[in-house]
């Protein structure tokens, strides 16, 4: 059984806005859409912009409960200080608390028109929260060891764990896949990195890249404040070889480089090294308003966009970041890159995305065969420029889930 739905635009995002547009849906999936009066007649929502839900490709839902306990910092080191002291300390609650304030997060997301997640869990103990909130995507469950006696006993324990609470689906019929993922190269051991890049056949994988001046420091010198602390938690390696090269040389040494890599931040990576990305199919994941709060500077957002490589959004976490809002981001975006299309933003924050976690086939874009994963956003009377709107700073009231 098909219905037919109106309204002032459509967003196929693969092609132009469509103005008074209608969408038919059967089963879930859409069947066809145009412009002018539909075939049939059926509900007609005014002014009012239907899109594809959107994708966060890079978030920390486990993190959620030290939202407003991090303020931002100057530096990644005095970020990074900050953050591992309140982890230690743990959440309110315990295991449960840190559950409830992942639950309340994925609803949050929700609710403001995301529907696909990138996320990155250490515990696995947000993956019911996703699923909870009728959001799909990929579960990276992300390891940190730089001290490793086994590596292939470490990776071996993670896919264990991810064994232990994988589903395809949830009772919603949501796509959530769990996978294992570094978490970044002054973190991980080069073995480590091998090993998990020697067990994954196919699909996405993610890594913290370039992200900070200490990163780039570290790689190239083996000094500077990210030494300092892997010596302060008793981890630093005398052996380790200094790799005396950029974030992505080190990647494809270890054998991390390759199709499907989700490069998170790439905030100190220059044009060639964005190129090789690119040429190696991975994806840039682009969190500008985590990136200025965590000190390490306003990623060059117009750069990104003249490389040859494809750019994806995420919010990062509620420890660096106001809200898990994608809205909220694309507004920041343009703000900061005026020069960079609206088009090329929300294609980003869609069809990138969802091409970058591995489930483009069914979502990103309003295409026949697709899953019917689409948001409204109202959109104001008198409005022409609609993808200019949606990127200057939608209010959360005026989004919400159509199918």
């Amino acid at each position: 059984m098909s219905s037919f739905t109106s309204a002032r635009w459509l967003l196929p995002i693969s092609k132009p806005p469509v103005a008074d547009g209608w969408i038919e849906v059967g089963d879930g999936v859409i069947r066809r859409f145009g412009a002018g009066p539909p075939p049939t007649p059926g509900r007609h929502l005014g002014d009012v912009a239907i899109l594809p839900g959107l994708v966060n490709a890079h978030t920390h839902l486990e993190l959620s409960w030290m939202a407003n306990l991090i303020p931002p910092a100057a530096s990644m080191d005095e970020w990074m200080t900050q953050m591992l002291r309140l982890r230690r300390l743990g959440p309110p609650g315990g295991v449960e608390g840190l559950q409830r304030a992942a639950a309340v997060a994925a609803g949050t997301m929700h609710a403001t028109g995301t529907v696909l997640v990138g996320d990155i869990s250490n515990t696995l103990q947000a993956v019911g929260a996703l699923r909870a909130a009728h959001l799909g995507g990929v579960v990276f469950h992300e390891i940190l060891g730089f001290n490793v006696a086994d590596a292939a006993q470490l990776v071996r324990d993670a896919w264990d764990r991810v064994s232990a609470v994988a589903s395809p689906l949830d009772d919603g019929g949501a796509p959530v896949s769990i996978t294992v993922a570094a978490h970044a190269p002054y973190s991980v051991a080069p073995a480590v990195f091998r090993e998990i890049a020697r067990r994954h056949a196919s699909g996405p994988l993610t890594v913290h890249l370039g992200e900070s001046n200490e990163e780039v420091e570290f790689l190239r010198t083996g000094r500077g404040p990210i030494r300092k602390t892997l010596e302060r938690l008793g981890v630093w390696v005398e052996s380790w070889p200094v790799p005396q090269c950029d974030p992505v040389e080190y990647m494809s040494r270890v054998g991390y480089l390759r199709p499907g890599l989700l490069a998170v931040h790439a905030v100190q990576l220059g044009d060639n090294a964005l190129d090789r990305l690119g040429e190696a199919g991975a994806t840039v994941v682009t969190c500008p308003r985590s990136n200025v709060w965590v000190g390490v500077g306003m990623p060059r957002l117009a750069h990104f966009y003249a490389a040859d490589v494809p750019v994806a959004i995420g919010t990062d976490s509620l420890a660096s970041v106001a809200s898990l809002n994608m809205f909220d981001e694309l507004a920041e975006m343009r703000r900061v890159a005026p020069e960079v299309s609206a088009a090329s933003f929300l294609d980003s924050a869609t069809r990138v995305g969802a091409e970058a976690l591995g489930l483009g086939r069914h979502y990103g874009t309003l295409a026949p065969g697709k899953q019917a994963a689409l948001i409204a956003v109202d959109i104001p009377p008198g409005v022409t420029d609609v993808e200019e709107y949606l990127v200057g700073g939608v209010p959360a009231s005026a989004v919400r889930r159509l199918f």
